[in-house]
């Protein structure tokens, strides 16, 4: 009997040691003590980031052997297994790992102070792939995230099924306002200049706006942790297009004191190809810099930054038509109706963009929890838009846009043991001048805008697994513009009714009108993350957001000459009005991981730009697309997943749907990215040269679900006999595969310098092709297979 009791006082210490509530606490520094905000902690199955002060804690830990891993961008990670016996303090000291310098990662929750979303994020050896190409396309790694496109060389991405003034990004901490209000202007940023980029999908980083309907993009140059002098060089040639660029970068890295860094990119590109023809009048050019400086001590640090991009981007010839049969022959044959032998030189219709960024921050520590900063950053972005016109008018441009915008703001944050808050203001100042020495009525009139803005968010560990957050934002903003209107234009829209207050007068033909408005928008988001245990995570977040019409969706009023439409705005839109629901379930094994993110968003308001027939100008026909508006909901499903089969191969897969709906006239939304199944399959082998080969399968579907906004048109046959056709504006084009590969193998060239050489075909089997959401897929295929090749010197 005593044998019995023994036996069971035995067991009965067992269990209270190996389930007592043991806990594990400490600080993470580098070399020189300074705390690392952000590491990433491990311990068992709890993952959690360290505070601003470098502290982790742990709870509710098991007695016994338990793993631990430590990892900050830039610094060797520490693995090990402790031994768990009660409430203990364990500190770590990372070391610098300058090998890691070049693959920097974007920390999972960076400025956004945002937990309940689960951010996407980018390796800066995937950016550098895409040193040849555009935003647009790196941005398309990420599930969810598409394009529109007006040929091959003007991308925009979309997320969730959003674009444009929905999509804001975020260059280096600055709100980039460079006329994104047109679909077919493109980011005016060099991705060689990213060091890092996170998307995210909605309204919840409501530090930076609350017009975030789509997401953000995020954008930051390179942070270098380390006293340290390195650079690299990128050199890309393409087979299509027969040309490349090149992109050197400096960086000095200091913890205290002066850092700074340096980017310059050229780019150089004639005539892309399509598998049988050439896309006449479609090179570009690219002259680039970026450039900033900080310097630290340990309660403050103050830092600059300038950025200069310049482009010249040709617009297929095709695109541009005659007469209203030249149209309909352009839209309905399979083949452009411009097709000339292969050149670098680029014609009109083209646009010619420069814009200057710059920008001033002061960041100050009061102590180990609480910091404020203020910054101020100026753009300026001159636009110029070449048609095809007679004699010397032809060097003029037709549209010529000079946008200034003046941007104020000031962020304070606090730290508690268990809370992070965040809060500021922000004042932007803006003005928008036409010429009128284009000899055309601007597309977009000269206005002043004015807006202020303020929010704060909060997140608040409320266990160790589970992180609560929350935001509000409130905006003003007020617009007033000076346009003249075809007295015609006027009556015919119902402007003399419900708009008499905007004329001051008339001058013949035309009405002088003073239009002005003002917008008072509330935006919020709140949410959580749960961590399971088995590596089972979840995010869930709601978001409100609103968004008001640009200058584009209220004044646009003519010929939109580098995309070939007419475009009309209306000066009667209301604001729009976002309420989102995401959700995220992130699930990891040893060798296996997948993300599953549904979503519903609904939009009161939706402004979109839809065909609605055909107008004669002196120029030729063009087809005549109207901004409109109607309550509309996007439902849909983004899933990622990476295979690890073996040490030496990997599969990525990537399925992104979305299923867009006007709610108002019960048809389909128009411009919705049709389903897409994306795999990747990998194999590496460092030993042979860090040897790496991918090939990628890319599916698009065809668009089943999609408006029809098709109408019925006159056009001459041979003998200039009338005839009623059908001009089908509508109709998406088939589905496509497409197959890319990609390989690349490092060398040690040179003392401390590490090359590396790169071979890329895309399009592979040559697939002739069009794209739903490229805005010439009316005229002319995409481009055709591409050789690249690629030469990267680390030094």
């Amino acid at each position: 009997m005593k044998t019995n009791h023994f036996f069971v006082l035995i067991c009965s210490l067992y269990i209270t040691v190996a389930f007592s509530q043991n806990s594990l606490r400490g600080t993470i520094t580098n070399q020189n003590k300074v705390p690392l905000d952000g590491a990433h902690v491990h311990v068992g199955e709890n993952t959690f980031s360290t505070k601003k002060e470098g502290n982790y804690q742990a709870n509710k830990l098991k007695a016994g052997p338990t793993k631990i891993f430590v990892s900050y961008v830039g610094y060797i990670a520490i693995d090990t297994t402790i031994t768990i016996t009660g409430n203990q303090v364990l500190n770590f000291v990372l070391k610098p790992n300058t090998m890691a310098l070049h693959e920097v990662l974007i920390d999972q929750k960076p400025n956004t102070q945002n937990q309940s979303v689960l951010e996407q994020k980018l390796k800066t050896s995937t950016i550098e792939r895409f040193g040849n190409e555009s935003l647009g396309d790196v941005l398309k790694e990420v599930a969810g995230v598409s394009s529109l496109k007006t040929g091959s060389t003007v991308v925009k991405p979309i997320i969730n099924g959003l674009f444009g003034s929905r999509v804001p990004i975020i260059n280096n901490n600055v709100r980039m306002q460079d006329q994104e209000w047109g679909t077919e202007h493109a980011p005016n940023f060099d991705i060689n200049a990213a060091g890092k980029i996170t998307v995210i999908k909605g309204s919840s980083g409501l530090q930076y706006g609350g017009d975030a309907i789509g997401g953000l993009v995020i954008i930051e140059p390179m942070v270098v942790r380390k006293d340290t002098l390195f650079g690299k060089s990128i050199i890309n040639g393409a087979s299509n297009g027969r040309g490349g660029s090149i992109s050197s970068s400096l960086h000095r890295g200091n913890v205290l004191g002066w850092s700074w860094n340096t980017v310059g990119t050229l780019k150089y590109m004639g005539d892309r190809e399509a598998p049988d023809y050439v896309l006449s009048n479609t090179g570009n050019r690219e002259a680039n810099f970026t450039g900033d400086i900080r310097f630290a001590k340990k309660n403050y640090n103050f830092s600059a930054m300038y950025s200069y991009y310049s482009a010249n981007i040709g617009i297929l010839a095709a695109s541009h038509s005659g007469s209203i049969t030249d149209l309909y022959n352009s839209i309905n044959n399979s083949q452009p109706s411009v097709i000339r032998d292969f050149t670098y030189s680029i014609g009109n219709p083209k646009q010619n963009v420069q814009h200057h960024l710059a920008k001033l921050n002061y960041l100050y520590h009061f102590d180990e929890t609480s910091s404020i900063a203020a910054q101020y950053s100026f753009q300026y972005n001159k636009r110029l838009e070449f048609d095809v016109r007679r004699g010397n008018l032809n060097n003029i441009a037709a549209l010529d846009l000079e946008l200034s915008t003046h941007n104020f703001g000031v962020d304070y944050k606090k730290a508690w043991h268990d809370w992070h808050f965040k809060a500021g203001a922000n004042s932007l100042y803006q003005n928008n001048l036409a010429s009128a020495a284009t000899g055309v009525r601007p597309l977009i009139p000269n206005y002043d805008r004015f807006v202020f803005g303020t929010y704060a968010v909060a997140s608040l560990n409320y266990t160790s697994d589970l992180v609560l957050d929350a935001g509000l934002r409130y905006d003003y903003s007020a617009l007033d513009a000076s346009k003249f209107y075809q007295k015609s234009r006027w009556i015919e829209r119902g402007y003399d009714v419900l708009f008499p207050e905007f004329v001051v007068k008339e001058v013949g033909t035309q009405i002088l009108t003073k239009p002005n408005f003002a917008y008072h928008n509330l935006s919020a988001s709140i949410g959580f993350h749960k961590t399971f245990a088995e590596n089972l995570e979840w995010y869930f977040n709601t978001s409100l957001a609103s968004r008001n019409p640009n200058a584009s969706e209220l004044f646009s009023d003519g010929l939109h000459h580098s995309n070939g439409i007419i475009e009309l705005g209306d000066l009667a839109l209301s604001k729009e009005q976002s309420f989102k629901i995401s959700t995220t379930l992130a699930k990891q094994w040893n060798a296996f991981s997948i993300d599953l993110n549904p979503y519903i968003n609904y939009i009161n308001n939706y402004m979109f730009l839809s065909p609605t027939g055909v107008e004669m100008t002196i120029r030729g026909a063009f087809p005549v697309w109207e901004y409109e508006q109607t309550n509309a909901r996007l439902l849909g499903v983004d899933v990622q997943s990476l295979w690890k089969i073996s040490s030496n191969w990997q599969l990525k897969s990537a399925f992104s749907y979305i299923n867009g709906d006007d709610l108002s006239n019960n048809e389909p939304l128009i411009d919705m990215p049709p389903m897409q199944f994306i795999n990747t399959i990998q194999y590496s082998k460092k030993e042979w040269y860090e040897l790496l080969l991918e090939l990628k399968a890319d599916v698009v579907f065809t668009q089943k679900s999609f408006p029809d906004n098709n109408f019925m048109i006159t056009i001459l046959d041979d003998a200039n006999n009338p005839s009623e056709v059908l001009l089908d504006i509508s109709t998406p084009p088939p589905g496509y595969q497409l197959l890319n590969f990609y390989s690349e193998m490092a060398f040690n060239t040179f003392h401390k310098t590490k090359t590396t050489v790169a071979f890329s075909v895309q399009n592979v089997l040559n697939t002739s092709y069009r794209d739903y959401l490229n805005r010439q897929r009316f005229f002319a295929d995409e481009i055709g297979r591409n050789f690249q090749i690629q030469i990267k010197f680390n030094y």
